[in-house]
């Protein structure tokens, strides 16, 4: 999901819930933060952001499968 510049201007580092990204360990960047489940989220760099964003996709698209599956519904 990458931020548009209003999306990413409406969020301060100050607010981010981590002081690490998740995916590299480094400090993360006010340029690569993100919104997730309420909290804001930062990354090292936009790409790790944005790596983050898919794996979140890919995530609820499974689940969603499966919940379709469980259900017995067709999409």
């Amino acid at each position: 999901m990458p931020q548009d510049a209003v999306t990413q201007a409406a969020l301060n580092i100050a607010d981010a819930i981590n002081e690490t990204c998740p995916w590299s360990g480094k400090p993360i960047s006010a340029d690569s933060l993100t919104l997730y489940n309420g909290a804001v989220v930062g990354f090292c760099n936009p790409d790790c952001r944005d790596k983050f964003a898919s794996a979140v996709r890919s995530f609820e698209a499974a689940l969603q499968a499966r919940r379709v599956e469980r259900a017995g519904l067709e999409q």
